[in-house]
Formats: structure tokens, sequence, C-alpha cells
């Protein structure tokens, strides 16, 4: 299990460190930068192997920093669906085991949604909207929103939203100059890897 354990915080790391290398060249915010996709698709790789070997790679498997790490993988896991949905099933079954945790799940849960082209349940994924501002993606019962994000251990969608334009802000990302050019290339995009048909 250890093994697994620093293959997976050696592989987050590397994530983290790229996303940031393309945050400071501004280049990261231009689309889905390959590179970003290349360590994303590198990673998923690895953590499809380590579901294959130990199942669900929770605390139990591989401490807190491990599962931490694999939880970063999987969230990351955008161009492979497949992968994301297999955890998304395995961290519920570990929920009430205490290998895995609901707030994790929403976040998952929610962004498995919207790349499905469905409403988020909890909120958690943001997007650019129509006037330029970083908002939630599209949500159901949005008059509901705040008591289902404090069921899994969220605040209010309104702190959670100026925090969001605030880390934005700070890493340089804007609003795209052509909206409808930039969700063309998102449709081509998810066609492409199998979030949609």
């Amino acid at each position: 299990m250890s093994e697994w354990r620093d293959l997976l915080i050696a592989a987050a790391r590397r994530d983290a460190e790229t996303r940031m290398r393309l945050v400071q060249s501004g280049e990261l915010f231009a689309g889905y930068h390959p590179e970003m996709e290349a360590v994303h698709l590198e990673n998923a790789a690895l953590l499809e192997r380590a579901l294959d070997a130990i199942g669900w790679p929770g605390p139990g498997a591989l401490g807190d920093e491990g599962a931490a790490a694999a939880f970063m993988i999987l969230q990351h896991a955008i161009s492979r669906p497949d992968v994301q949905r297999r955890g998304l099933a395995l961290m519920l079954d570990a929920i009430p085991r205490g290998q895995a945790n609901a707030l994790d799940a929403a976040y998952l849960a929610d962004r498995i949604a919207v790349f499905e082209g469905a409403e988020q349940t909890f909120g958690t994924q943001f997007d650019w909207d129509a006037n330029g501002q970083l908002s939630p993606a599209p949500t159901r019962d949005p008059a509901d929103l705040d008591e289902r994000r404090a069921s899994v251990g969220l605040p209010p969608i309104s702190e959670v939203t100026v925090h969001m334009r605030a880390r934005a802000a700070s890493e340089g990302d804007a609003p795209p100059a052509d909206r409808a050019q930039r969700q063309a290339d998102f449709e081509v995009w998810a066609r492409r890897v199998g979030w949609r048909a």
C-alpha cells in the first residue's frame, strides 16, 4: 500500500506544480492547456491502476495524505469520464465505512453533472456567466441550495462566490474573450473524451 501512497502523492504534487507554473506564465486559462491535460491523463491512468489493485484509496489504505492525493487526481481526471464515474461509485460505497466523505463526493458528483450537461446539486462548480462574472454553473433547485450545501459541510453559496471571484482575479483568470467560441470548444472536447454522445 505504501507504494501506491507514494506514487499518488508524487502524481498529485506534479499536478499542483504544473498548474502553478501555468498560472504564473499566464497560460492556464486559455482553454484546457495540453500540458495540464497530459498530466491529468497520466495521473488518471495511475489512479485507475490503483483502483484495480486496492479498490477505493481511502485513508485506511493510504493514510490521510495518500487519500487526499487520490481524490485530487480523481477530481482532475476530467478527460476520463469512466474513471470519474467509477471513482464516485466507489466513494459512495466507502462513505458509510468512514473511508470517504460526503463533501468530496459532492464536489465530484457536481463536476460529473456539469460535464454531462446536467444541473449540479451542491453548487461547487463555477464558470463564467453571460455577464462576465464567475458564478456557479447551473444548479438544481436554487432556493434549497444553501440547505443542501450545509448538509455536506459547505458554506453558503454567496460566501464561496466572493472567494472564487477573488481567487480568479488573483490568478489572472478572466472571462473568455469569445464566450460562444469557448462553449463550442468545450462541446467538442466533451464529445471527444466521452462526456457527451
